[in-house]
């Protein structure tokens, strides 16, 4: 009656890929590996990072993570308890931490490029002075030594 007698019943197999399945199936890839800081939580990995960059991102987030919040409190804690004088200072206080947020984030890129203009007039400088040495150099009269 059924497709499966009793002889047939132990050779189902569930959830296991058959040969065909196993040579079809694509090789999963290996994710690359990630420089992280240290587990242990004493932050040694961070002096690889500029102190400059750094102190800026720990600021923004701080000033950000200040603005979320504030933003979020100052309307809920006007409306649904009406504290009409503490609620419109919190949201003001969460509006100037964004603007900090985004002023020290304007900084940091302004003092990064910068940096990156002095480096290039410094290689220019130094492009200059080789120019120079190969000038000095080079024959009097002309001709490739």
């Amino acid at each position: 009656m059924f497709s499966l007698d009793e002889d047939d019943e132990g050779e189902v197999s569930f959830g296991e890929s058959s040969d065909a399945e196993r040579e079809m199936t694509p090789e999963i890839p290996k994710a690359p590996s990630v420089k992280t800081f240290d587990d242990g939580g004493d932050f040694e990995g961070a002096s690889d990072v500029d102190s400059g960059t750094l102190r800026a991102f720990v600021v923004a987030v701080i000033y950000a993570n200040a603005a979320v919040l504030l933003v979020a409190l100052g309307p809920m804690v006007w409306y649904f308890e009406g504290w009409s004088r503490i609620g419109p200072v919190l949201l003001v206080a969460g509006l100037l931490a964004g603007v900090r947020t985004y002023q020290t984030y304007r900084a940091w890129e302004r003092s990064r490029d910068g940096a990156a203009e002095g480096e290039a007039v410094e290689a220019d400088a130094v492009e200059a002075e080789a120019d120079a040495a190969a000038d000095d150099s080079a024959p009097a009269d002309g001709r490739d030594p």
